[in-house]
């Protein structure tokens, strides 16, 4: 919260990218619907992104990861903190300004709630991710195209599943299957992610 930037930057980079795909391609309804899904999960993929170099980046340069390192509760709960603060302030807020920017796509209720829903639960999926190349890369030069480059690839099944999701709701196929697996990926995600991120914070204060 005390980096308010970093949030406003996020949501406004989300806007604007999803905002131009529409300006860009033109008003045929029919050539929006079927790219939206992709457009607005790339959009917010892509947003995520921005802030997960700076997720430990300052804790890291005045001492407080240390401090937080030594301190009596457990360094992987402090991390899984920072991790629902990173979803809370960046991936939460693009979930629920998505149907939003969907509407210029001409998605229908129905689709917007699913784009929602596939959003509220893949983002967190981005957020625990994140923080392990976060972790990997911090203290080194140039670490947020090392992230960039570390993650991305850990991103593609969220991606395909997310968007996957909307389309087949498009499609009238239903979105159940798509939203089971972002939400099995999600508790994987919980259950590794806190303990990779950790082992990695501690190799990097060694």
């Amino acid at each position: 919260m005390r980096r308010k930037s970093d949030v406003l930057t996020t949501l406004f980079f989300f806007i604007i990218v999803a905002s131009l795909f529409p300006l860009g391609i033109g008003p045929e309804a029919e050539t929006l619907r079927r790219i939206a899904p992709g457009v607005l999960w790339v959009a917010a993929l892509l947003a995520t992104m921005l802030s997960l170099n700076r997720m430990f980046a300052a804790d890291y340069t005045d001492g407080t990861l240390e401090q937080m390192a030594l301190s009596a509760v457990p360094l992987g709960i402090l991390v899984a903190g920072k991790v629902a603060a990173h979803w809370l302030l960046s991936g939460l807020p693009l979930a629920l300004l998505a149907p939003v920017i969907g509407l210029q796509f001409d998605l229908a209720p129905r689709t917007l709630a699913v784009l929602c829903a596939s959003l509220v639960i893949g983002t967190p999926v981005l957020s625990l991710i994140g923080a392990i190349g976060a972790a990997l890369t911090l203290g080194v030069r140039g670490g947020g195209v090392l992230v960039s480059l570390l993650v991305l690839p850990l991103y593609v099944p969220v991606l395909i599943f997310g968007a996957g999701g909307v389309e087949a709701d498009v499609s009238g196929l239903g979105a159940g299957a798509h939203l089971s697996l972002l939400a099995a990926m999600l508790a994987l995600a919980g259950f590794f992610a806190p303990w990779a991120t950790t082992t990695a914070l501690r190799i990097a204060l060694e």
